[in-house]
């Protein structure tokens, strides 16, 4: 079947659908169904996604979208396409970097911080919140534990359980329920939806229509969708057969040592299987550390 609308969890995609000015209201729009009444953005103005750290022995960081809206506060957009070890550590270690960005050199430099948003759009769901299929929006922010009172409010986490959300169009009540209803369906469409006619779900269908791009909007979109089947195909096929491998390799060492020793073997040989495999099909270190969890020294050897 030839697709009408783009799929959003494509690199272009997202960017083409809630990256630039032209289409700031449709981020907007979006980010405000996830933030507090108190919280909601006015305006945005988008900054450079490449962050580099003080040291040239530090990782640097590269944010999907980099944003600051009306009262200073900067807004962290990550779209995460496949479950990530250490997804959590990546996300404040990212949120680090607009903090220290914020530091004044002189002794006048009180430490008045704005807030920082760090938002992950993922599509997976996190392990240990599997039993809870209702609950696909959380925000984190740092907590008096003994109180129950919230300790700091100028750092929040908001993360986004996209495969929980299974509401059908008939369905569809609030403004939220309707862009994750996009997200989430979007590149499956035909039409668009009667259920979905206000002005900014027009101008977002308008933006993702296919039909409209030149030739080299159609040629980066084309790339950026080969990527991503062929990242999600690879990381699947290592999988299967690095699982295999893995219990082969903890069979045989759960013979002399202990079948626990022998399963740490396993799952230690399935991420070199799976790094091996995206080696091949070129994708970055930084790319590999998120995907297996392995170190930049354990790919380079591999390499």
């Amino acid at each position: 079947m030839i697709e009408k609308f783009i799929n959003p969890f494509t690199d272009f995609g997202f960017k083409k659908l809630f990256g630039g000015e032209q289409n700031k209201d449709l981020l907007i729009d979006f980010l405000n169904q996830l933030l507090p009444e108190k919280d909601q953005i006015k305006d945005l103005s988008f900054h450079q996604n490449e962050h580099y750290s003080r040291s040239a022995e530090d990782r640097q960081a590269i944010f999907d979208l980099y944003c600051e809206n009306q009262d200073g506060e900067k807004f962290i957009i990550e779209l995460q396409r496949a479950k990530q070890t250490n997804f959590k550590e990546r996300s404040l270690y990212y949120a680090s970097f607009p903090i220290q960005e914020q530091a004044k050199s002189g002794m006048d430099w009180k430490f008045d911080l704005k807030g920082v948003y760090t938002i992950g759009i993922m599509n997976f769901v996190f392990d240990e919140h599997k039993d809870k299929p209702d609950k696909l929006l959380h925000h984190v922010q740092l907590m008096e534990l003994e109180m129950k009172e919230v300790y700091y409010d100028k750092l929040t986490f908001i993360y986004l359980e996209i495969p929980k959300f299974k509401k059908e169009l008939h369905q569809l009540q609030t403004r939220f329920d309707k862009w994750l209803y996009l997200l989430s369906n979007l590149n499956k469409l035909t039409d668009r939806p009667v259920e979905l006619q206000e002005r900014v779900f027009q101008k977002f269908f308008d933006t993702a229509e296919i039909a409209k791009y030149n030739p080299q909007q159609l040629h980066e979109y084309r790339e950026s969708l080969k990527q991503m089947r062929d990242y999600y195909n690879t990381m699947e096929t290592a999988k299967g057969e690095a699982k295999e491998e893995g219990i082969e390799i903890g069979i045989e060492i759960g013979k002399e040592k202990g079948l626990q020793e022998g399963l740490e073997k396993g799952k230690k040989e399935e991420k070199i299987q799976i790094a091996k495999s995206l080696i091949a099909l070129g994708l970055s270190v930084d790319q590999i550390i998120q995907a297996t969890g392995l170190s930049a020294e354990d790919i380079e050897q591999l390499k």
